[in-house]
Order: structure tokens, then C-alpha cells, then sequence
């Protein structure tokens, strides 16, 4: 049987989301990702401060905060 692709993943660097190093709100994978823009997950501090300075560099910067991911998303409400 084939593996479902991986729907999160790190917009930055690809790292998907259960990844031992992907950092989770308040260090509890079951509270979701601490980082997250309109884009997508990111998976560290370091991401997070890349792609805010490449949008910040395009023009792109949202003009409020992105809502979380995992609420809109079906699949992980609970």
C-alpha cells in the first residue's frame, strides 16, 4: 500500500510536520505547529525569520495574522 504524501510540510526547508526537530506549541505536537504564516507551516525560529525577510524583501507581507492551519484543515479538527 502506498504511503500518503506528507499534507505539512516546512514551506522553508520541506521538513514535515511529526519530524523529531519541528518545533510544536508549547513543545506538545497535539497543540499544532508554533509557527505559521498565510503560506504554509515552518518548522523553527530560523524558518520563520528566513521567509519573514524573503517577504519582506518581495513586497509580500500580510497585513494581519495567517489562522491557524490545523483549525481550517478537516482532517485534524477534533
Amino acid at each position: 500500500m502506498l504511503a500518503r504524501p506528507e499534507k505539512h510540510l516546512c514551506i522553508e526547508c520541506s521538513l514535515p510536520y511529526g519530524s523529531e526537530n519541528f518545533q510544536y506549541y508549547e513543545g506538545n505536537i497535539d497543540n499544532g505547529p508554533a509557527y505559521w504564516c498565510d503560506r504554509g507551516v515552518l518548522c523553527s525560529p530560523q524558518c520563520s525569520l528566513k521567509h519573514y525577510l524573503m517577504r519582506r524583501e518581495e513586497g509580500t507581507l500580510p497585513d494581519e495574522p495567517a489562522p491557524n492551519p490545523f483549525e481550517m484543515d478537516p482532517v485534524y479538527r477534533r
